[in-house]
């Protein structure tokens, strides 16, 4: 499955890390893929100072260290940050993604602090409300890794980031429930951009990275790949 892709780069959203792929991670590399799951990292001048662009130059330069034919997947903010490197990818996977400009302007308002306290603030009792669909192991994991998140990027991804229409193959990703990118959103995107759409069974932002189904939605992924 999958042989022809060499490589993946998978990457995370707001306030997580490259551990959110795990069972991912595990499926991928089953299928004999190169896969590369990073933590995103805080520019020199600190988290607080912190731009979408210094992560998306991150995305660019570890995708660009991967073998070819290589795919690009990103959940949330990580989705948005695939988009905006797209060109160097030969297949695009995204998972809620935060929306690309015009789209943006549908997401809900938030307001967000130089410096978002999601590991300061995380508590086991909010991580099991947001991962519904994790068992407790997971949940548990969660609530120990998560980190807080640079509040310039996550604003300028709100402001709207303006992307170009990829012009390889995408799949976009909408768990049947999701609070911060309504799964319409998703698939409005995927519609206007003709790509293919893959309804999660997942009730949650995060969950198809760290349901209980995500092992058969990476695997979905993989099905999607190898028919490209």
């Amino acid at each position: 499955m999958a042989e022809r892709f060499r490589s993946a780069l998978l990457v995370h959203g707001g306030g997580g890390g490259g551990w959110e792929w795990n069972v991912w991670k595990g499926v991928f590399e089953a299928a004999r893929l190169r896969v590369s799951a990073p933590d995103l990292q805080a520019s020199a001048d600190g988290l607080a100072h912190t731009r979408f662009d210094d992560y998306a130059r991150q995305v660019r330069s570890a995708l660009e260290a991967l073998p070819r034919p290589r795919a690009l997947v990103g959940a949330s903010l990580g989705g948005l940050l695939a988009m905006a490197c797209a060109d160097a990818a030969d297949a695009l996977v995204l998972v809620n993604p935060l929306p690309p400009s015009p789209w943006h302007a549908q997401l809900p308002g938030r307001e967000w602090p130089d410096v978002v306290p999601w590991q300061r603030d995380a508590r086991l009792t909010g991580t099991r409300r947001a991962l519904p669909d994790a068992d407790e192991a997971t949940a548990l994991f969660a609530f120990r890794h998560w980190r807080d998140e640079s509040g310039l990027a996550m604003r300028g991804a709100y402001d709207g980031i303006v992307v170009e229409r990829p012009a390889c193959p995408v799949l976009c990703i909408a768990s049947m429930v999701d609070d911060d990118v309504p799964p319409a959103l998703t698939a409005a995107l995927a519609t206007e951009w003709g790509a293919s759409l893959l309804r999660a069974t997942a009730v949650s932002h995060v969950g198809p990275l760290l349901g209980r189904n995500a092992a058969d939605c990476a695997a979905q992924v993989l099905a999607w790949l190898s028919a490209r």
